[in-house]
């Protein structure tokens, strides 16, 4: 069933101070600050992966201001951190030219002094340690699948979801209940597009008076290169090709330690040809001479796909609702231009962490922590986000060509006026609004894989390490199952074989008619379908707590 706000029933219920739903940076920062404000505090993170940093995926270049922040000795604690950005070029890409951008072209926010290519997944699980040395209790395999709520309807906790459930719906010989975790505030930090974020903001209107949340779908994969391709601490962003000038996005080729390559492609999900594939453009994007010499003589080690917020500083919801709030990409502070929002996850995790702790010493519980959105972006985040708010919006209305120009403009003006003479621009629509009707473009294709720098989407998924009971509930909830065939094929071509980048649906035929099938153990919990399918039919809910990618340093 879909996800709504529910009592205990008959679970078991437990008790905590504060329940944080999400073991990523926003979480673990928030977990810890906890620890280190108050002590005293029962704190308790609850993680649907198998293990810590098992569904986490990001680029990353990350800003070390919040982990400077939250842990100032993180470096000589073993912090597993690559090596400090030594270059970083801007590229135009065309179909055969690499054009690097002058530096002085540059607008100085997408610039960051002191940053740091990591794998999120491995910081999550040094994160996890420090929590867990302060006295944070972290439950992984653990799916938070709805809200416990209390009076008027304020939330007071979480429900865990039930385990050994078989496809039907029946209790299994495994068969365990879900619990419910009673707490005196409850923080959501799902990552972009949570199934109980989503939710909570329908249900507290959180979003009235802000821009719809925006996304992009990033695609990555590491590369083990030839040691004489391999330049350690060397990032590279590209724009451009194979994106056309109405696909906003861009690459990135990120030289990690030990001769690893983060190498990935984010593109915007407001595109509007309901045939292209983010994922086939990403095969198209290593076919590209710089990249295909990049990795040549490489080995393919790791694949993973991620949605992630891209609608910046107009887009963000009120983030305290009554008994809790959002902390990190559960929001949305990512910095688009400069593709980076681990720092402002952990300063959101922080800030809320510290009205949290305060609240509770005044004997406060259950209630709205007011003002929360003024305090989190005061820890620089605003600072941060309000110079590029207009980056995305040219984008969208203008695009690559004439908005990277436009908003390259708009950024100098901000870094040397401190105004833009354009105000605040607005988003309009939301992602799942923007697609045409097939009838009115022309079909893409792309090539078959060769194996050698492209690949198809089950030879990638493979490689996301999957873990996934066939004999449980299907985790993608069709609010009518007849609607792909009977609207979304003839209207778009039904989209979601092409923008899904594992392979979950497919469009197949059984006797001499179209059929929409779903493969859930394929899903690598992107969440991009619940997001950009054109008639919102369909929802993604966790599936069984430890289902899903088991990533390897993404």
């Amino acid at each position: 069933m879909d996800v709504t706000l529910a009592d205990a029933g008959n679970r078991e219920i437990l008790e905590t101070d504060v329940v944080i739903v999400g073991a990523g940076p926003a979480g673990l920062s928030a977990a810890i600050r906890l620890k280190q404000q108050a002590p005293h505090l029962s704190v308790t993170v609850v993680e649907k992966s198998a293990d810590l940093g098992g569904h986490i995926i990001s680029g990353a270049v990350m800003n070390p201001v919040g982990l400077d922040a939250l842990l100032p000795g993180w470096r000589d604690m073993g912090a597993p951190v690559g090596p400090a950005v030594t270059r970083d070029t801007f590229h135009f890409l065309t179909a055969a030219a690499d054009i690097p951008l002058p530096g002085l072209m540059i607008p100085p926010q997408m610039k960051t002094d002191g940053a740091v290519i990591i794998s999120l997944g491995d910081l999550v699980r040094w994160l996890g340690e420090q929590a867990q040395n302060l006295g944070v209790d972290i439950f992984p395999m653990t799916a938070a699948v709805d809200v416990l709520t209390g009076e008027g309807g304020r939330v007071e906790g979480i429900i865990t979801g039930d385990l050994g459930v078989d496809h039907a719906g029946n209790p299994k010989p495994t068969y365990a209940a879900g619990i419910a975790l009673k707490a005196k505030y409850t923080l959501i930090g799902e990552g972009a597009r949570g199934s109980l974020a989503k939710h909570l903001i329908t249900h507290f209107g959180l979003a009235e008076n802000h821009d719809p949340q925006l996304y992009g779908l990033g695609i990555k994969e590491v590369w083990e290169l030839a040691p004489d391709r391999h330049e350690p601490g060397r990032i590279d962003h590209y724009l451009g090709f194979p994106l056309d000038n109405a696909t906003s996005g861009g690459g990135f080729a990120y030289h990690a330690t030990g001769n690893r390559l983060y190498l990935g492609l984010v593109v915007h999900l407001s595109y509007e040809d309901p045939t292209l594939s983010p994922f086939g453009e990403f095969q198209r994007f290593k076919t590209h001479p710089s990249i295909a010499r990049l990795l040549h003589g490489g080995r393919r080690l790791s694949y993973g796909a991620r949605a992630l917020t891209s609608g910046g500083l107009q887009s963000v919801p009120d983030l305290a609702f009554p008994g809790g709030a959002l902390i990190g990409c559960a929001a949305g502070f990512m910095n688009v231009p400069a593709l980076k929002a681990i720092h402002n996850a952990i300063r959101s995790g922080m800030a809320t962490a510290d009205r949290v702790a305060a609240a509770i010493e005044e004997g406060r519980a259950h209630d709205s922590l007011e003002g929360l959105n003024a305090t989190v972006l005061a820890t620089g985040i605003g600072a941060e986000l309000r110079p590029v708010r207009n980056v995305k919006p040219f984008w969208t209305r203008f695009g690559t060509y004439a908005g990277v120009l436009l908003g390259g403009f708009d950024m100098w003006c901000e870094a040397l006026f401190r105004l833009s003479p354009f105000g605040t621009l607005r988003h309009g629509h939301a992602d799942f609004e923007r697609l045409k009707p097939i009838s009115s473009v022309t079909p893409r294709t792309y090539p078959r894989p060769d194996g050698q720098l492209t690949f198809d989407r089950a030879a990638s998924v493979y490689l996301a390490n999957l873990s996934h009971d066939e004999d449980q509930p299907i985790h993608l909830k069709l609010a009518d199952p007849d609607l792909p065939i009977r609207k979304n094929l003839p209207l778009y071509g039904e989209p979601a074989p092409l923008y899904c980048p594992a392979g979950v649906y497919e469009v197949a035929e059984e006797s001499g008619a179209p059929v929409f099938r779903i493969h859930p153990a394929n899903c690598v919990h992107c969440k991009t379908c619940d997001i950009k399918d054109p008639a919102q039919n369909i929802t993604w809910v966790p599936p069984e707590g430890g289902s899903g990618p088991n990533y390897s340093g993404l």
